[in-house]
């Protein structure tokens, strides 16, 4: 019998502009998010991701200390705690990226894991981290993660996180498979002109190289008063062959939900032995900075 779980992603345009307090920003977005998280237990969705930083615009397009008044502790914040009720009630394992305060000035890009009976699993930390490119100043708000690729043991799945630009890195993609996912959420926020051409290519490799589900989301819209570009949507699903299989538009606030069948995983890696196959012990020059080896000099 196939192990057959409905999973669901969420996409949101921003309610409020940068000229609102923080506290209404934040509220509309939790506001919006719980009406979009009932529409996705509607549809009975045991397995839900929000996009990353929920709860308010992407701020990092400027470098202001007032977006530090984002932060909470995770788990003990209130948004997390609220989630947690929420999760209960529906039965729902939710993944919620938050902006996390570890202590007075440590802050990082953080998504929790939240089980079906409203538990608290663990968190990722964001652990590449860009400044890159006009508009996305995280170095000004975010200390790279330190919590390892952990894969959360959860009620319908074990679930992995990845957290936007991570998703250019294949090596902790690889680490997430060998530490066990069978499906990995990669919560964004990226704009169209920038990475729109790689959106529907590294993902559905990650996909494939190491044998599982990934759900790619991305928020939706123009967010002012910044001018870094368009939110392009698309959030979906792909399973690990790196078939897309559901996919939301690119403006529209939406939740996308897929069947996904976890006995795939097996099928899969049964025909592709790339686990089995892996040469690790050449591999050293991964873990350097040039990946150039003495032999080499």
């Amino acid at each position: 019998m196939s192990r057959i779980v409905r999973c669901g992603l969420i996409q949101a345009r921003n309610v409020l502009d940068s000229g609102h307090s923080l506290a209404a920003i934040k509220k509309a977005m939790i506001d919006k998010h719980l009406k979009l998280i009932e529409q996705a237990a509607r549809k009975k969705v045991k397995i839900l991701c929000l996009q990353e930083l929920f709860y308010g615009p992407y701020f990092c397009a400027e470098q202001n200390i007032r977006w530090y008044e984002l932060t909470e502790r995770v788990p003990d914040g209130p948004t997390i705690k609220l989630m947690q009720k929420v999760a209960a009630k529906h039965r729902m394992v939710i993944v919620v990226p938050v902006y996390e305060e570890e202590m007075a000035g440590l802050y990082f890009n953080t998504a929790a894991v939240i089980d079906a009976d409203g538990r608290y699993l663990g968190k990722y930390r964001k652990h590449h981290i860009p400044h890159v490119h006009p508009g996305f100043w995280e170095k000004f708000y975010f200390t790279p993660g330190d919590l390892g690729y952990t894969v959360f043991e959860t009620k319908y799945a074990r679930v992995g996180v990845y957290i936007c630009y991570d998703r250019h890195f294949p090596e902790g993609a690889r680490v997430l498979g060998l530490n066990g996912a069978e499906i990995v959420f990669n919560p964004s926020a990226t704009v169209a002109g920038l990475s729109e051409y790689l959106w529907e290519l590294e993902q559905p490799a990650h996909a494939v190289a190491n044998g599982y589900f990934v759900g790619a989301i991305n928020r939706v819209g123009t967010e002012k008063p910044w001018s870094i570009g368009e939110f392009y949507g698309k959030s979906y699903f792909c399973n690990p062959r790196g078939k897309i299989m559901a996919q939301a538009s690119r403006d529209k606030d939406e939740v996308v939900v897929a069947d996904l069948d976890l006995d795939m995983i097996q099928e899969v890696r049964r025909v592709w032995q790339f686990f089995r196959d892996r040469r690790p012990e050449t591999y050293a020059p991964l873990t350097t900075q040039t990946g150039r080896t003495a032999a080499a000099d």
